[in-house]
């Protein structure tokens, strides 16, 4: 499938272990709080919860059909979007990741949700400029968005945050060459201030399926998802069409990230 789509699946299942440690010095509100020690960073609170605004940004950008990849505990993402939090402009409906295996197995929880149709993949604690959104809708084939590291620290992402995620290779015709994913220090000396960061946004294809059920079990005993990926391009001969953004992506990983979202966020009318 080629030209516009309008497919998205939004990974939830995450254990939210960082987000789960106490931290000197921070001080949330007891809704925020309760999400926090749940480890369910999708649903703390700014006014409303932050999917809440992770989904509207998908439906300004024309997705209609929205998959959460969630876990099988997580009755309070299912019960709000099924009830008070039901989206007016989008479809939802849910993937059960049974145990946290990793990001390449909770896509594989959403295959049947795919079907034939291209769609994209992205994370359900970023949140990612408009911009980005339409511009994977509308490539016409897979590919990514990569971000500009002047960009990201425009943002809420600190100098040193940088290097937990991935820095990539593009090739001079514009395709993904390369992902390496939080780079040893050499290596992320090495790819310079220019380096472009994947913030894990994504415009797959079915076929992408194979490398999630291919790729090595990492460390963590997870199968993960740049890693697909890097196996996808590197191995399987997956094409993946770069764009560049210089505009921030908001990463709530952490406590201390919270209040600095809420002054992000509060501009901004959450409308899924």
């Amino acid at each position: 499938m080629t030209g516009e789509i309008d497919k998205a699946i939004i990974l939830a299942r995450g254990l939210g272990k960082r987000m789960r440690r106490a931290e000197d010095g921070v001080s949330l509100e007891a809704e925020q709080e309760k999400a926090a020690a749940d480890g369910v960073k999708a649903m703390v609170p700014f006014g409303r919860p932050f999917l809440d605004y992770v989904l509207s940004g998908l439906a300004d950008a024309g997705f209609r059909r929205i998959c959460l990849v969630v876990g099988p505990e997580h009755d309070a993402i299912r019960d709000y979007y099924h009830g008070a939090g039901r989206p007016r402009r989008l479809s939802v409906e849910f993937a059960i990741q049974a145990e946290p295996l990793g990001t390449a197995d909770a896509l594989l929880s959403a295959q049947s949700f795919v079907g034939e149709d291209e769609f994209i993949v992205l994370n359900s604690d970023n949140y990612y400029p408009v911009s980005a959104l339409v511009v994977l809708r509308t490539m016409g084939e897979p590919g990514t968005v990569l971000f500009e590291r002047g960009g990201l620290l425009r943002g809420n992402v600190p100098a040193e945050r940088i290097r937990d995620f991935a820095v990539t290779v593009v090739d001079a015709s514009g395709y993904l060459a390369d992902i390496i994913e939080k780079p040893d220090e050499q290596t992320f000396r090495a790819a310079g201030e220019n380096a472009l960061v994947s913030m894990n946004i994504w415009r797959l294809s079915p076929a992408f399926f194979d490398a999630c059920r291919s790729v090595e079990i990492s460390a963590r005993g997870e199968r993960e998802l740049p890693q697909a990926i890097r196996l996808a391009v590197r191995t399987l001969g997956l094409r993946l069409k770069v764009a560049r953004s210089g505009e921030p992506v908001l990463d709530l990983s952490r406590r201390g990230d919270i209040a600095s979202i809420g002054r992000w966020l509060r501009g901004i009318e959450a409308n899924p």
